[in-house]
């Protein structure tokens, strides 16, 4: 389970796979919570459009409308607008909130309840590196494992890096094998580095490899590229 990239990492308008890191290349839109590729949101500037590229609504660069649109959401139980405000929370001086890591964390709980595998993922980040959380290695594997069989490729790199730091190189192996397949560069050099050591095999790195390749070839497109 977990091969597959889940429908919120694919762009809305062009329905391609956003290449990852994701936030390296996409736009989050606060209005309709939905993620755009860069390619998409060039060419909306390029043909003049003001607004949001997927829902049109007028952009504000006032961090006090915009919290006021994320708060409106959160209200309604929107769960990637209660883990955008978690995210604000969490890293400080966004919209205007002071950090408060464990007020990041309840809203992260509450967003992952309602399905979230962002949420997942950064309650995951937040007991491994013990912000907000008291540190629990075991408890950010469990929830980096419940997003990670949903297709979070951040949550299944960070499990492959875990058993890997454990000793349990097949199994990381086969968690960087998976993510490479998804795109993640990342992955591809960590499998070429274990396999270097003898801790992979050749068949492991040039499947890896491969499957990066033909990742990278699914995202392409004449916007992206331009």
């Amino acid at each position: 389970q977990g091969h597959e990239r889940p429908e919120g990492d694919f762009c809305p308008i062009c329905t391609l796979p956003i290449p990852l890191l994701m936030d390296e290349h996409s736009v989050f839109n606060v209005c309709c919570m939905k993620r755009v590729c860069v390619g998409c949101h060039v060419t909306a500037l390029k043909r003049g459009m003001k607004g949001c590229p997927f829902c049109r609504r007028p952009l504000s660069k006032n961090e006090a409308d915009v919290l006021v649109l994320l708060q409106a959401r959160v209200v309604k139980k929107d769960q990637e607008a209660i883990n955008f405000l978690g995210e604000r929370y969490g890293h400080g001086g966004k919209l205007g909130l002071q950090k408060d890591l464990k007020k990041a964390v309840a809203l992260w709980t509450e967003a992952a309840e309602l399905g979230s595998l962002k949420a997942l993922y950064n309650l995951g980040v937040a007991y491994d590196l013990g912000e907000g959380v008291q540190q629990d290695m075991a408890k950010a594997a469990e929830f980096y494992t419940k997003a990670a069989m949903q297709g979070h490729a951040g949550s299944r790199y960070n499990l492959g890096c875990y058993e890997g730091v454990k000793g349990n190189h097949d199994r990381a192996a086969r968690h960087h094998l998976i993510t490479a397949k998804m795109g993640y560069e990342a992955s591809v050099q960590i499998i070429k580095k274990v396999f270097v050591r003898g801790d992979a095999t050749k068949e492991q790195y040039a499947e890896a490899l491969r499957g990066y390749q033909d990742s990278v070839e699914e995202m392409k497109s004449h916007d992206r590229d331009e």
